[in-house]
């Protein structure tokens, strides 16, 4: 089993993903090799609350200009949506 903290890379605090924390929806920033159930795990490790779905989705990297080359590219990335059981929160999105 793969560790839960290289699964989850850090929490997306954006507009949106803090709209959807107060329905019980959390957005993160995981592995690109991490599946559903491992994300599940992850996230019900590391702060001790009751997963009930995880959606996810690959992000593709954007073309961007690197110092005096025309174009380069950034990363491909992947996000998860948790929903967790009705009640439980994670205290991190609160209160910002």
């Amino acid at each position: 089993m793969k560790d839960p903290y290289q699964i989850i890379e850090r929490p997306l605090l954006t507009e949106k993903s803090m709209d959807q924390s107060h329905v019980g929806k959390y957005t993160f920033r995981v592995a690109l090799d991490a599946n559903k159930i491992e994300i599940a795990d992850a996230v019900a490790h590391i702060f001790k609350v009751d997963v009930l779905k995880v959606n996810t989705l690959r992000v593709r990297g954007k073309k961007r200009r690197v110092g005096r080359f025309p174009e380069g590219r950034t990363s491909d990335w992947k996000k998860a949506i948790v929903t967790l059981k009705p009640g439980q929160t994670i205290t991190m999105f609160e209160g910002l």
